[in-house]
């Protein structure tokens, strides 16, 4: 041991003689008796240690603490003081060791130590030595035992990525330091692992083997060491080799027009020669013209845009290979925002007179479009005060009935959370009469099959447009049949007609003033009959009631009978069941499993043949005593346990959502995802989970609808990293999507400060508000009680005021004379 000297040596070794002359006066009792410490690594501690002078008469004295070390228990001094001298401290104590205050609660030899290292640990003696005295059996002084906790720390790891092969055998060592002694445990993909013939944990944990490594050995393993301080932990991924892995994907990202993104796509692969693709909507970048110039891929597989443009934003995928196995991809969505912008100005526009038309403003803009504002002859438009005026969602001008004061110079400018890029052209926008029809189709057609119908229709334009072209539509959308229509001056010829003409069509007139309709029915006769539509269903726990619209009969001469075709869904064996009486537009299926998903389609026939089928719709039944509880005939929400790791229900499944994505828009976060490829039909409802450590949770509050596939989520933290996935949930059963990591930004952490600050001031100054009004009612209230004591004397109660025993109301007491009145108020 060395020491410090701030004195002159001879000073030093004067104070030393005296401490060999003169016997120390210490604590002699065992260590059995000694006072436990325990201290936190990094802390401080305190050794209280008293001086108990020679018949309480203080004297002068040495203090030396000493601390025991080694297996021979070799006392090494740590720490010596004596009044006036300079203060001596150990080898490794120096400005860790110090003499407490005089006015501490401690004794006056106690020691503060600080900052604490893990070799502090050990036996302390505190030692009084009195100068110049006899020495006497006073205790100065004891033992003490210090114990020093430290939180685990790994010293040893496995790689966080390992490569293996089917039937290696690997090791993955964990060990950790800290005091108590750690505790290492083993978790698979977030689950214990369990030992089995080929996996095993040996070392006191601190090894995980495993003999012949099989595809449900592959995933992630994570050793977690703890103890009583805390704990850490460390992830490896066992790979198969061969194929390249991603290891840092692209995430989604948000940049506004003319700033620069990258996203990342580092890969790992055994062979290591890694050859990285970048996709926007299926096609190549590369291959992309309006990317062209902008786009650069980079060494690490990073993909840079610089600068971004407006119609940039869409879902960009990496895909990597080093030419083993199938390529590997991953994929994420580049929002770009930019100021609401005009993408096209016309120079002249046309409005039908007395008719509803519309002056476009053809805008693009992201974030969505806020409001627009229109000039008409340099003149601010205000819509809203005007009648037959009003402005659509697009930002358009519409007019609800046309005259000739809407006609003139009108600009519109765009305007979004970013601001706008600037007014329209100006528009001249003329008001003109619309074309009229002069030869109208009649409103019904009736033809046999086979046979053949001429529609006629004509249409004259107004004095100064253009002759309006006249052409012909199915109402429903479907196309017409080219090999069997002929069209002439606006007439149409349907020859050797079938079942499928019947329907609506329209002939449709439009000029560059307006377009006009016109209806007109084809009914075609002596034909099956139509698919009855509407079809829907009421259940109970073992039967369906089915109602239904009938389709067109084939004719008014023909009566249509129906069957009902039913199946457990998902699977291939449908049963018929005929509907009696006939002609029945209802019926009742029974004998039917509880608790079961079933679909339906209803058929028609008539006596030429059997019809179209109806949709198919999806019908539960209950579950048994469903109805007793009244509990939803829909299930609930995925239990957390069953998906974290309990065995799922029996019965078909849906297919996996796919193509899970999580944007960041102007009012939070979308969450977007596609129905699965196979088996959609099965699907009951969605539910998203997250995490943002090993526990799933559940982001949804309520069950989203089949047909519904985004989620917009306004509550997340910034600076975190979340994970999520999409359930398809079926009747008795579900499917995961793969998982998408999403780091929120840490602006958003801001936002939401910001808000809570403004949401605060806002409560305090309602607060102040309610307070004022609080006291000046309490104030009327007791104006209005000495009003009341002043009119009435008595005993008793008026009005539910008690006044006393002078004065009072009604219930039992007089009412007072007139005299008394004047003679109160007096008082």
């Amino acid at each position: 041991m060395g020491w410090r000297a701030e004195h002159p040596p001879h000073l030093a070794a004067g104070l030393l003689l005296l401490l060999l002359v003169n016997l120390p006066v210490t604590c002699h009792q065992d260590h059995q008796d000694a006072v436990h410490i325990t201290a936190i690594l990094g802390e401080s501690v305190v050794f209280n240690c008293q001086v108990d002078f020679p018949e309480d008469i203080p004297v002068p004295y040495v203090l030396q603490w000493e601390k025991k070390v080694g297996e021979t228990g070799q006392d090494i001094p740590i720490y010596i003081w004596y009044e006036s001298y300079p203060t001596h401290s150990g080898e490794g104590y120096e400005g860790r060791v110090a003499r407490v205050a005089p006015d501490s609660p401690y004794g006056a030899a106690s020691l503060n130590l600080t900052n604490i290292r893990e070799t502090d640990q050990g036996w302390y003696e505190c030692k009084v030595v009195f100068l110049n005295r006899s020495p006497n059996q006073h205790k100065n002084g004891t033992w003490f035992h210090l114990d020093v906790h430290a939180p685990p720390r790994f010293s040893i790891t496995p790689e966080d990525i390992i490569y293996v092969n089917l039937g290696d055998a690997i090791i993955l060592k964990c060990q950790a330091e800290g005091t108590p002694t750690p505790e290492i445990l083993w978790y698979k993909d977030a689950n214990p692992v369990e030992p089995s013939g080929t996996v095993g944990i040996f070392n006191d944990g601190t090894e995980l083997r495993i003999s012949n490594i099989r595809h449900e050995d592959i995933g992630d393993y994570t050793c977690i060491a703890r103890n009583g301080e805390g704990q850490v932990s460390h992830t490896a991924r066992v790979i198969i080799a061969g194929g390249a892995v991603i290891t840092m994907p692209p995430t989604n990202q948000t940049k506004l027009e003319g700033e620069k993104v990258q996203f990342s796509c580092e890969a790992k692969a055994l062979p290591g020669n890694v050859t990285v693709k970048w996709f926007r909507e299926g096609a190549p970048v590369a291959e992309v013209a309006a990317l062209e110039t902008r786009v650069t891929i980079r060494r690490d597989g990073a993909l840079l845009i610089n600068p971004v443009a407006a119609d940039d934003s869409g879902q960009y995928l990496c895909e990597v290979s080093n030419g083993i196995g199938d390529p590997q991809s991953a994929s994420a969505y580049l929002n770009v925002e930019y100021p609401a912008k005009v993408t096209f100005t016309p120079t002249v526009q046309y409005l039908p007179f007395r008719l509803a038309g519309v002056v476009q403003c053809y805008i693009k803009a992201n974030p969505p479009l806020q409001y627009v504002t229109w000039t008409k002859d340099k003149r601010l438009l205000e819509p809203y005060q005007t009648k037959d005026i009003v402005i659509m969602n697009n930002g358009s001008l519409l007019f609800t009935r046309v005259n000739q004061n809407h006609q003139g110079r009108y600009t519109c400018t765009p305007y979004n959370a970013q601001g706008t890029q600037g007014s329209s052209g100006p528009m001249e926008v003329l008001v003109r009469k619309p074309p009229v029809f002069t030869v109208e189709p009649e409103p019904l057609y009736q033809r046999k099959v086979g046979e053949s119908v001429e529609m006629h229709c004509e249409a004259q334009e107004a004095e100064g447009t253009q002759r309006p072209s006249v052409t012909w539509r199915r109402r429903d959308g479907l196309p017409l049949q080219k090999s069997r229509v002929r069209a002439l001056a606006g007439n149409i010829t349907i020859d050797t007609l079938r079942r499928q003409d019947f329907g609506i069509y329209q002939c449709v007139a439009s000029n560059e003033v307006a377009t006009i309709v016109a209806d007109t029915q084809l009914v075609i006769e002596g034909t099956q009959p139509h698919a009855p539509y509407n079809v829907s269903g009421a259940a109970t726990e073992f039967q369906v009631t089915l109602r239904w619209q009938p389709g067109y009969a084939g004719g008014p001469d023909y009566k249509q009978d129906y069957t009902i075709w039913y199946r457990e869904a998902g699977y291939s064996d449908w049963t018929k069941v005929p509907v009696t009486p006939s002609g029945a537009t209802s019926v009742t299926i029974n004998r039917l499993q509880p608790g079961t998903t079933y679909e339906f389609q209803v058929n028609s026939k008539n006596t030429i043949g059997e019809g179209m089928m109806s949709k198919a719709i999806t019908i539960r039944t209950l579950d048994v005593g469903a109805r007793m509880k009244a509990a939803p005939t829909a299930p609930g929400p995925v239990d957390e346990k069953i998906f974290q790791n309990a065995p799922e229900g029996s019965g078909p499944k849906p297919g996996p959502p796919r193509n899970l994505t999580v944007t960041e828009v102007h009012n939070g976060f979308l969450i977007t995802w596609q129905a699965p490829l196979e088996r959609a039909s099965l699907v009951h409802y969605y539910t998203i989970k997250y995490r943002t450590d090993a526990q799933w949770k559940t982001l949804n509050r309520g069950q989203i609808r089949p047909e519904e596939t985004s989620y917009l989520v306004k509550n997340l933290v910034g600076g975190r990293t979340y994970y999520f996935r999409v359930l398809a949930n079926s009747a008795t059963s579900y499917e995961s999507s793969e998982e998408v990591k999403f780091p929120v930004p840490a602006r958003v952490k801001h936002k939401a400060i910001t808000a809570g600050v403004v949401g605060g001031i806002l409560f305090f100054i309602v607060a102040i508000i309610l307070s004022v009004c609080a006291v000046k009612i309490c104030n009327k209230r007791k104006r209005r009680k000495q009003e009341k004591v002043l009119v009435w004397s008595g005993r008793g109660y008026w009005c539910g005021v008690r006044v006393g025993e002078g004065v009072g109301v009604g219930g039992g007491g007089r009412r007072p004379r007139r005299g008394a009145l004047r003679q109160l108020a007096l008082r």
